[in-house]
């Protein structure tokens, strides 16, 4: 059986002139016909002449132009404006002259240069067409004329109004584009503000510690363990996030989920910070955008403690329910910030658009003790 899907691929990647080049073909053979002598378009009036050798020629300038109607529309619409005045100058009217108002539309749709001027062109070759009609006999009147002219000009401002839909569409595809790319490299960039932002943040806390240690071997090479394994996982999450830049690479292959909690809460662990962990329920299998985007919160929560309430009782609790995901993280301020890096704020915010994305609510505010305090109410879409 033919495969009509293989078959019609195979014919949008012909060249345009092959894919136009039947339709005036179509037209020419049509024009032979005996039954459709003397139906074509009649400026004048004059008397319909039989065909003659000359007749073949006015068909072919009429139809087998259409072939370049969109490739080459200002050649097409000159050849068939011959054609067609050679077609009412002898008095044929074959069918093939209704190429002339499908010729205006195509240029009127894609001719791109000395639009106006091939308008003023076509406008001034019509009087001397019509004064000639006139010495030959025709009987049309003067208003005869004019609505004929009237139908050509609407025949080049349906081209026109295809060609100005056409750049709207290229337009808005170019912005919608463009807007795609954008929230692209703003995903991107808070994926990699979270990667980096926590594991640099963990090593150099680590490495500030270490420096106290040189007395204590034991915990000394522990903690340069602990600063070993957070830099291979930052090299980990970073090799993940230059897969997600691959075009054929599956977002969600490989992304973080709330199931992942517990190593992170460890690893925080790892770099001196207390930390109290405590989960109700369990994580949707598999993780899907609430889960990502709650271990993304308690992330950067854990970020935010070691840099700025580093040593304070830490907390995490995050509650699995049914419709969605309640997380909670605060600190009571009882730590130092001695060592720990300065921050953007852009976390925060980007945890908040996250969230906002999702129909949840966040909220990020110091407590009255001194501490800090971040919760998030994620909607989890399906059952636990």
């Amino acid at each position: 059986m033919i495969d009509l899907r293989r078959v019609t691929d195979l014919w949008r990647q012909c060249d345009v002139v092959v894919r136009d080049l039947p339709f005036g073909l179509l037209l020419a053979v049509a024009s032979l016909l005996p039954a459709l002598h003397g139906k074509g378009t009649q400026v004048g009036d004059l008397p319909t002449r039989p065909f003659d050798a000359l007749a073949f020629v006015v068909i072919a300038l009429e139809c087998l132009p259409l072939a370049v109607r969109r490739r080459w529309p200002a050649v097409c619409l000159a050849l068939v404006s011959l054609g067609f005045a050679l077609d009412q100058f002898r008095a044929y009217h074959v069918f093939a002259s209704n190429a002339m108002p499908i010729a205006l539309i195509s240029a009127g749709a894609h001719l791109e240069r000395h639009r106006r001027v091939t308008v003023v062109l076509l406008s001034m070759a019509y009087v001397p067409l019509a004064l000639a009609l006139g010495r030959l006999g025709a009987t049309e009147r003067v208003e005869g004329y004019v609505v004929f002219y009237l139908a050509l000009a609407l025949a080049w401002g349906i081209g026109a109004w295809l060609r100005s839909t056409r750049a709207a569409e290229a337009e808005r595809r170019r912005h919608v584009a463009e807007a795609t790319r954008a929230a692209e490299r703003t995903r991107i960039a808070r994926e990699l503000h979270d990667v980096v932002t926590h594991h640099v943040t963990a090593m150099v806390v680590q490495a500030e510690a270490a420096r106290y240690l040189t007395a204590a071997p034991d915990r000394l090479d522990a903690t340069l363990s602990a600063i070993t394994d957070t830099g291979r996982r930052a090299i980990t999450d970073l090799r993940h996030m230059l897969d997600l830049l691959k075009a054929d690479h599956d977002t969600d292959a490989g992304m973080p989920s709330a199931g992942e909690l517990r190593t992170l809460v460890e690893q925080t662990r790892r770099a001196g910070q207390p930390v109290e962990f405590a989960e109700e329920g369990s994580p949707a299998e598999p993780a899907g955008s609430a889960e990502f985007v709650t271990y993304r919160v308690v992330q950067e929560a854990l970020t935010n403690a070691l840099k700025h309430a580093h040593g304070s009782r830490t907390v995490v609790r995050v509650r699995y329910g049914e419709k969605e995901i309640s997380v909670a993280v605060s600190t009571d301020g009882s730590g130092s910030r001695a060592g720990s890096p300065g921050g953007s704020g852009r976390g925060l915010a980007g945890l908040r658009e996250r969230v906002d994305a999702l129909g949840g609510e966040f909220s990020a505010d110091r407590q009255a003790g001194g501490g800090f305090a971040v919760r998030a109410r994620v909607p989890a879409g399906r059952p636990s």
